[in-house]
Formats: structure tokens, sequence, C-alpha cells
């Protein structure tokens, strides 16, 4: 290992060390400390209830399906995708799939035991390049990939949580947004760090209501 990877990999290992939310993920079981983010949005916004169907896109390594199968309960459905293989979770339906590919949101539609989807929310990020262009391109496919499958799947009065990332691209995908749903609000809790130029858009009430056949993706 070079040097300059032996110093960032220290750097990274530091940073965990000192992260106050990778020490309560570990103290209270969650797999990531990104559930913190959700727990945040949830409380500031009332995003789940007892019974609800929830999607969650690019659900590895998990934390966030966790949280919302606590959240939904034994009557709720929580659908995890991701193209990544994961460690099952309770209550929680696994799907490997790659949602930017054609045709995913009907690949999902068939693990929702005919059920109406209330809640769909995403946390995917691209592998960070360095290249502030490339990243925010790859960002922007996982976002508009993620607003397809909302499209899909989401009852008229359905929430879609989004993750994006500040920059030029942001106010393209938010257009997009603005014409799909009846609301939204854009969001960065506190777990999210101080250098991350990540933020959460909140969006309710699709306009179209609920699709009487699945958008071609």
């Amino acid at each position: 290992m070079s040097g300059r990877r032996q110093s960032s990999s220290k750097r990274w290992v530091e940073r965990q060390r000192r992260d106050v939310y990778v020490r309560q993920a570990h103290e209270k079981g969650y797999r990531s400390r990104a559930v913190f983010k959700l727990i945040e949005l949830d409380r500031r916004n009332v995003l789940f209830r007892p019974g609800q169907c929830v999607v969650d896109l690019g659900a590895a390594p998990g934390g966030w399906s966790q949280y919302a199968a606590e959240r939904v309960g034994r009557s709720g459905l929580v659908v995890a995708v991701d193209v990544t293989p994961m460690d099952s979770i309770p209550g929680v339906e696994m799907v490997e799939l790659d949602i930017t590919r054609t045709g995913s949101g009907e690949l999902i539609r068939r693990n929702l035991q005919d059920r109406q989807v209330d809640l769909v929310i995403s946390d995917m990020a691209p592998r960070m390049s360095g290249v502030v262009s490339r990243d925010q391109a790859l960002a922007l496919e996982l976002a508009e990939a993620a607003l397809k499958v909302a499209g899909c799947l989401l009852t008229h009065h359905g929430t879609l949580l989004v993750k994006v990332f500040e920059g030029e691209t942001t106010t393209t995908f938010r257009d997009q947004v603005k014409e799909r749903f009846e609301r939204y609000v854009s969001r960065k809790p506190a777990a999210s760090r101080n250098e991350s130029r990540e933020r959460y858009v909140i969006a309710t009430n699709p306009l179209a209501g609920p699709p009487s056949g699945l958008e071609k993706q």
C-alpha cells in the first residue's frame, strides 16, 4: 500500500473511531450510521406508520431497512432492493436488482404481495471518483431511477425520500420532482457529515395518482 493510501486509511479509521453515530449504530445493533439520518427525517416529517408498505432502494448494508421494519411493524411490509447481496433482516423481503435497468419497477412489484406502496426511500450514492462532473452525473442517474420507480409504485398519497447531491444537476432533478409531486421539501439531517453535499428530498402526493400500469424505464 502506498504512503498516500495508508494515510487516507488512517484518517478514515480515526474518523470512524470519533464518530458518535458510528458508536451509537454499533450499540443499538444497526448496520450503518446512516440510520440516524433516517430517524431524524422521520421525526421531522412523520414518514412511517404501522402497517405501511415500504420499498428501500439501494438498501445495503441494511440500516434503513432495519429501522423501516421496526416502524411499520408486523402488519407492514418492507422490500429491500439492492444490486449487492445482503444478509437477511427479520421482517424484510430482499430483492437483488439493479434499479437502473429497464423494467425494474415491474420486478419489484412482484415482491409486494399485492400491496400498494406507501413510501419509497433511497439513500443511494455512486462510488465517488473525485471528478465532480462525473460524480454529479452518476448521482443524478441514481436519483432519477428512484424517481421513476416511485412513479411506478406509489399510491396517490405516497411519499418519496431520495438522496441528492448539491451541484449543477440538483436543479434539474428538483424540476422533475415538481412535475411529478404535489409538494416537496429538502433536508440535511445532523448525521450528514459537514463536508458532504448530500441532501434529502421528501416528495409527497404523486400528481399522476396510482399508476394503472408500470412506467417503462
